[in-house]
């Protein structure tokens, strides 16, 4: 088997502070970042009309737009999608008259129509509650299914590792106004799915090797078990790492919202599956450890 390191004995837990303490600072600053600036939400959730347009001469997305401003026809948001083609968003309230701007708009420009998506502002809102309540019922579903396969306190270090990874990813799309769409829920989903796996064989490790070295302190064990399983986390991360960051780079505008919220998962939740959901078994136990001592 390819191992990127032989026989690893690095200080997982020693660093354990110093990554939380990381992580609740971007978290912190990703909820005020929401709370100021909020999520650049799509076509999907806010409502409006998106246009995928091929033009058969050469046009730049600033000629686009003037060609809007100076009919008066409002100020769409125009993205490059390819070699002349260009993605057009109309927000929700001209998005019933898209199909008469587009045309009053580009009228003479020989263009072609390659798709379009027109979302209700009410049915946005919709999807938006829908959204959250998907991402709510995964959380409790992968709890009760953790608590089953291993214990409860297991189950709290992998939810709150999920949780971490989820809010560090929203806020890296609030600091940089990424378009949050369909897909890109698609790929948070992903994201929890793809953190959990590597979560749950870091807690398999953990709990065979509770087992074996009876009588070890638990930091040296989720150490030991961080280590051995850290080379097959490495190769599993890397290989999805590379794929979903060329897509982020050469997919186009169209794959960039669901590849680059993957490039971003991939990494928090290698690093959550070691930082966070281990160690949080070593705080669980100081935290029931001090209330039986107070009881005494």
């Amino acid at each position: 088997m390819l191992q990127f390191f032989k026989n690893p004995n690095f200080n997982i837990v020693g660093k354990r502070k110093f990554a939380f303490i990381l992580s609740i600072v971007i978290i912190v600053a990703g909820i005020i970042s929401l709370f100021v600036q909020g999520l650049n939400f799509g076509v999907d959730f806010a409502g409006g009309a998106k246009m995928q347009i091929e033009f058969k001469k050469s046009i730049s997305a600033e000629e686009l737009r003037t060609l809007f401003t100076d009919k008066d026809l409002g100020n769409p948001e125009i993205k490059s999608s390819g070699t002349n083609e260009y993605m057009i968003t109309i927000n929700a309230n001209d998005a019933e008259n898209s199909d008469d701007l587009l045309k009053e708009a580009l009228l003479g420009i020989d263009n072609t129509i390659l798709q379009i998506d027109k979302v209700g502002p009410k049915m946005g809102a919709e999807m938006r509650n829908n959204s959250l309540q998907a991402v709510g019922i995964a959380l409790l579903l992968i709890l009760i299914y953790i608590t089953v396969r291993f214990e409860f306190k297991f189950a709290i270090g992998a939810v709150v590792a999920l949780l971490h990874d989820v809010l560090v990813t929203l806020a890296f799309f609030s600091f940089f106004q990424w378009e949050f769409s369909l897909p890109v829920l698609a790929a948070f989903l992903t994201i929890v799915g793809y953190s959990l796996n590597d979560t749950i064989v870091v807690y398999d490790r953990i709990r065979e090797n509770i087992k074996i070295h009876k009588g070890k302190p638990l930091p040296e064990v989720i150490n030991l078990s961080v280590n051995q399983s850290l080379s097959r986390t490495i190769i599993t991360s890397l290989t999805t790492f590379f794929v979903v960051l060329i897509l982020a780079i050469f997919g186009g505008q169209v794959l960039f919202g669901f590849s680059i919220a993957m490039v971003v998962g991939v990494i928090v939740g290698t690093y959550s599956s070691m930082f966070v959901a281990a160690p949080i078994l070593i705080a669980w136990g100081h935290y029931f450890k001090s209330k039986d001592e107070k009881k005494k």
